[in-house]
Formats: structure tokens, C-alpha cells, sequence
């Protein structure tokens, strides 16, 4: 079974990262899975965290910090070195079917941790802040999917290991959502 599955796996690798390859998502996704591209974004929630809700901002950034932290704890300390999957781009029988649109690296492949990251924070963001603007769900939610989906159009990951790591990361948000809020009942 677990054969399959990875042959499904490589299969559908394949149809993303050069299947679906033109000029357009050469640029685009690279920048999609870029720290340094969403730093704006990542400035913007603290800043508008602190000036919303004052001393609370500082609590709801710090439990952030830790969602995200238990997230990369997890995926990159954990899991990835039980596992041990090399990344697509580092595998011996993919070699003559990589495109290089970024560099490989030489980490582990499962659970990616930018889904597992990225997830966390969509999902403890959208734990709070639902009930007073909606539309964070849609664009939490596609945030973390479009970084995830980068991971494999560039090559650095399979598919199951952003889903993988979209589940897991999914998973830390809800849970850290749910204790901020019992810390924090009157949020």
C-alpha cells in the first residue's frame, strides 16, 4: 500500500511541477513560498494586532509566535527525522525530470514545514478572528494553500507532504486558537 501511494505521489509531483510549468508560475511561485515576499504581511498583523487590541495584541502575537513554533518544532524536529523522505529534488530517480526554480537544500522532505507553518498561523488566525470578519477564512485559507502548492511547483516537496503538513499545521492552529481563548476569555 504504501507503494501506491508513493507512486501516486511521484505521479501527481510530476503533473505539478512539470505539468503545469510556464513562464508565469516560473516567476510566481518562487516568490509564493519566499519568507522575505510576505514580510509585509507578517508586519502588518503585528502592527495591526498591537494597535487593535493594545496589551491583548501583545498576548495574541506571542501565541502566534508559539502556534508557528510549535508547528516547525513538530514538523522539522520531530517528524521529519523519523521519516526521513528526501526532498523530490534530491531524489536520484527524479533527477532527469527536475526543473531547478529554487535551491534544494539538503533537508528532509515530510512534513513540509512551510505548509505545516503556514497552516498554524492561517488557521489560529482565522480561530480568532472569525466571528468579527469572516472573509479571513477564504484568505487565510488560500495564503497557506498557495505557499503549500509553491513547495511542489518548485520541486522541494511532494504533495503528501504539504498535504501532510496542511493537516498538521491545521491541526496546532486549532488547538493553539482554542487555549488563547481560554486564556483569554473576554477576546
Amino acid at each position: 500500500m504504501m507503494e501506491s501511494i508513493q507512486q501516486f505521489d511521484v505521479e501527481l509531483f510530476l503533473k505539478i511541477h512539470r505539468g503545469l510549468s510556464n513562464g508565469f508560475f516560473d516567476w510566481l511561485m518562487p516568490l509564493m513560498r519566499n519568507r522575505f515576499f510576505w514580510s509585509p504581511l507578517y508586519l502588518f498583523i503585528v502592527v495591526f494586532c498591537i494597535k487593535q487590541y493594545k496589551k491583548q495584541g501583545y498576548y495574541i502575537i506571542a501565541m502566534l509566535l508559539f502556534t508557528f513554533a510549535m508547528g516547525d518544532l513538530i514538523a522539522s524536529r520531530l517528524i521529519k527525522p523519523l521519516v526521513s523522505r528526501v526532498r523530490p529534488c534530491n531524489d536520484f530517480n527524479l533527477a532527469n525530470d527536475i526543473i531547478h526554480r529554487v535551491p534544494c537544500g539538503s533537508g528532509l522532505s515530510f512534513p513540509s514545514a512551510h505548509a505545516t507553518n503556514h497552516f498554524a498561523i492561517a488557521v489560529f488566525l482565522i480561530g480568532l478572528f472569525y466571528s468579527r470578519w469572516k472573509p479571513i477564512l477564504p484568505i487565510g485559507i488560500f495564503w497557506a494553500a498557495i505557499v503549500s502548492f509553491a513547495q511542489v511547483y518548485v520541486g522541494v516537496h511532494y504533495p503528501v507532504d504539504v498535504a501532510t503538513g496542511a493537516l498538521l499545521g491545521s491541526f496546532i492552529g486549532l488547538i493553539c486558537s482554542q487555549i488563547f481563548k481560554k486564556l483569554q476569555p473576554e477576546f
